[in-house]
């Protein structure tokens, strides 16, 4: 029996031989294994074109003229900003190598000895703090190509994924490509996605500025940044940057002393959160979001409400080329580009420091002036913020407004979706709750019900301002209201208002191409007219009723009677086809009341119909963009102004001495005085409708054209009197103290001194000018 067994130096020679047999063949299974998914075969590889040139999604940046960045757009992939490795600081450099990969100048995507290290001391000894193993490669190759996983087996199956498209980019780029890709791609919280974000929302500064402790402080947060948030958890945060001196102690970036030293420097921040409502010129942008994505315009998109809006993007699109500019420009490929992910520039025509003084304008305007006024002037009356002319509205009337306005807020729409009957909906309006409130000294918590607050936000008086350069039609200045974190409707592009009396230039216009000089005499007396069998009586002024006056002193001071007569004159449907050559686009019906300016027209239309009178009879279209560049800098499409001629020459020179006249002696004569004193040559024309519900001036010089609108929330909120709810009044302020603050600033290329040309050849009346009686030039007793 002995003798049939096996000897066991055999025995163990099998045994061993078995044992290689299946640690090769294992060691062949592991290998084969990741061929296959270095080859795509198993798992997810990127193609080889995509490792070459990954898809990088960042935000567009949105340029002011001046060079200054006013707002980015980004969506899902986060405010991510590029930054060039020349454009990082070192130390971030220094600080992420030897935190999160020592030796990442010696490995190829993978650290072997740290993986035995992690392998050993995690798996075998349990030790969860021996540190991780992934490579910066590692982590990229996850930033770029892994989905988030959950569970430890698809997570595990994961890595050996990670490890072969690291080893394929470090075959395609450098070291420090992979260390720029890396940091550009970092989410480091509060919309601060990349290097540049980074440096910007925590410190206000560029990447290339950042100092040791701020970038160790950002490499600190690459472990968990929702742990070590320096925002929320600044003693944890601080703890976390120095261990990262203590890593760059170790990596002999810097010495022992110096990291002892470091740390007791506190955390300094200077924190600038990001949001779409953040930045220069709010409304701007928002209007020019809504430019660039624009589609074809169909009727069937728009609300019955909404044919006005329809009517000017029907005419944006076949006009204006940066209206729909993402469906009209296609990529090379054929693909659209997206202005959330492609890392767009984009050169806009605004100037930061004429945008500030336009912002700054309104709010001394309005919050210092006006918007007390129309406190006090609604302060214990039944029908506030609503008028209390009971001609115009009753207290039936208001109720029915106010109940209207309930069920437009997003509050009751939500509690009648969530099955609410509408008088529960409605009792919620009447309970309690914290909110904060817009004010013009800042925004306050308060505890009010949602009732009193949607009346008190009804109180706050709203605007629209726009200035441009009638030459080459750059929009240097848009304000669209107030305040856009709290009032995002737009009132210089999607709000219309009546434009009263400055439709009236365009009415003198028309007589002036008819041959009608300033000169004309007409009778200041209510004029005979009927419409529609029954008479029209159109209200005016009372000065020199009964008299001859020239068409000259008519406009001057905007009296209702004379446009009358001129309307009648000619025709409605004249001054309708001569507003559209304006390039007014709103819907303008060919009615009598016309030359009074009951139309709706938006400030944009009616800023950029006015450079015709600052630039010889040629109309310039508004620009906002100048080019458009990719995310390496190459232009892509590039803008200018079209020019046409809607003035002939004498009627032009004719329009604008009247048009001087009107500020120099007439309705806009309070620009002449303090606190505005402004010198050089201005024409302009204001504007009150019916009930003072809106109040519009519109001036221009040679070298800046600007319009402004300010009224209330619904026509039915308004001033009582019109003291205060004239154009000259309401709106001509923010545009004297506009013009005061850019005269002011001597970086600025205007001058307050700038004068009108007139030709020595132009004969503007057979006749010397009547002088207009100065008695009658007082604002006040001024119907406009």
């Amino acid at each position: 029996m002995d003798q049939q067994k096996e000897p066991k130096p055999k025995r163990n020679r099998n045994i061993i031989r078995t044992l290689w047999i299946v640690f090769g063949a294992l060691v062949g299974a592991i290998l084969l294994f990741f061929i296959l998914i270095y080859n795509g075969i198993i798992g997810y590889m990127p193609p080889v074109e995509e490792l070459r040139n990954p898809t990088d999604r960042f935000a567009s940046i949105i340029y002011t003229a001046d060079g200054k960045e006013m707002g980015r757009y980004f969506r899902n992939t986060g405010n991510r900003v590029y930054a060039d490795y020349d454009e990082i600081s070192p130390y971030v450099v220094d600080a992420l190598i030897a935190t999160e990969d020592s030796r990442f100048e010696e490995h190829s995507g993978i650290d072997f000895r740290a993986l035995l290290r992690v392998g050993f001391k995690t798996l075998l000894m349990m030790d969860r703090s021996s540190g991780g193993g992934s490579t910066i490669t590692q982590q990229l190759a996850k930033q770029l190509y892994s989905p988030e996983s959950s569970g430890m087996l698809s997570r595990a199956f994961q890595k050996p994924i990670e490890w072969m498209i690291a080893v394929k980019l470090e075959r395609f780029y450098t070291k420090e490509e992979i260390i720029k890709m890396y940091l550009n791609q970092f989410d480091f919280l509060y919309n601060a996605v990349g290097i540049k974000s980074a440096a910007q929302v925590y410190f206000n500064k560029r990447p290339a500025d950042l100092n040791i402790q701020e970038a160790a402080m950002l490499v600190g947060m690459v472990k968990n940044p929702s742990i070590y948030n320096p925002v929320r958890f600044p003693e944890r945060t601080t703890e976390r940057r120095n261990v990262v001196f203590e890593q760059m102690v170790k990596a002999g970036k810097i010495t022992q002393a110096q990291a002892d030293s470091l740390k007791n420097l506190p955390i300094e921040l200077d924190f600038r959160r990001v949001d779409h409502k953040e930045g220069i010129a709010p409304y701007f942008r928002e209007e020019l979001r809504r430019m660039l994505r624009a589609k074809k315009p169909v009727r069937s998109d728009y609300r019955g409400w909404e044919i006005d809006r329809y009517l000017t993007d029907s005419v944006e699109w076949e006009r204006n080329p940066l209206f729909g500019w993402i469906e009209k420009n296609p990529k090379p490929d054929g693909s659209k580009y997206d202005i959330y992910n492609d890392g767009l520039r984009i050169y806009t025509t605004i100037d930061s420091r004429m945008q500030q003084y336009a912002e700054e304008a309104v709010e001394e305007h309005l919050g210092g002036y006006l918007q007390p006024a129309f406190f006090r002037e609604k302060r214990g009356s039944s029908t506030a913020p609503y008028s209390s002319n009971r001609t115009e509205v009753s207290e039936v009337r208001v109720h029915h407004l106010i109940n209207n306005a309930i069920k437009q807020t997003d509050r009751y729409r939500n509690l009648i979706k969530a099955g609410y009957t509408p008088e529960e909906a409605r009792a919620t309006f009447d309970e309690p709750h914290e909110m904060k409130l817009f004010t013009y000294h800042g925004v306050v918590d308060t505890l009010m019900t949602p009732y009193d607050s949607l009346l008190y936000q009804k109180h706050l008086l709203r605007t629209g301002f726009m200035a441009m350069d009638p030459s080459n039609g750059h929009v240097k200045a848009y304000v669209g209201g107030p305040d856009f974190n709290f009032f995002q409707y737009d009132m210089v592009s999607t709000g219309r208002r009546q434009i009263g009396s400055t439709v009236k230039p365009f009415l003198y216009t028309y007589a002036m191409e008819e041959g009608r000089t300033p000169c004309d005499t007409y009778s200041n007396t209510l004029p005979d007219i009927t419409v529609g069998g029954r008479p029209w009586r159109p209200r005016s002024g009372r000065a020199r009723v009964g008299e001859m006056v020239d068409l000259k002193w008519a406009l001057t001071n905007s009296n209702n009677w004379i446009s009358a007569r001129l309307i009648s004159e000619f025709s409605p449907q004249a001054l309708v086809k001569t507003m559209q050559d304006f390039g007014i686009t709103s819907r303008l019906d060919p009615v009598m009341s016309l030359c009074l300016g009951t139309a709706d027209v938006s400030v944009r239309e009616m800023v950029s119909a006015y450079t015709a009178f600052a630039n010889a009879g040629i109309l310039s279209s508004p620009i906002f963009v100048t080019a458009i560049a990719d995310s390496n800098g190459n232009i892509i499409s590039e803008f200018t102004t079209t020019h046409s001629e809607v003035i002939s020459e004498t009627a032009y020179y004719r329009m604008l001495s009247l048009l001087l006249s009107v500020v120099d002696s007439g309705t806009g004569a309070r620009l002449r005085r303090a606190p505005y004193n402004l010198r050089g040559d201005i024409g302009g024309k204001t504007g009150t409708t019916n009930y003072n519900a809106d109040g519009w001036f519109m001036g221009f010089t040679p070298q800046i054209v600007a319009g402004a609108w300010v009224g209330g929330e619904e026509r039915f909120i308004h001033f009582n009197n019109m003291g205060y709810g004239q154009g000259a009044a309401m709106a001509l302020p923010i545009y004297g103290l506009f013009m005061k603050k850019v005269y002011s600033d001597a970086n600025l290329p205007y001058s307050p001194n700038e004068k009108f040309t007139f030709p020595k050849d132009i004969r503007l009346c057979n006749e010397v000018f009547a002088q207009p009686d100065s008695a009658s030039m007082a604002d006040e007793e001024i119907f406009d």
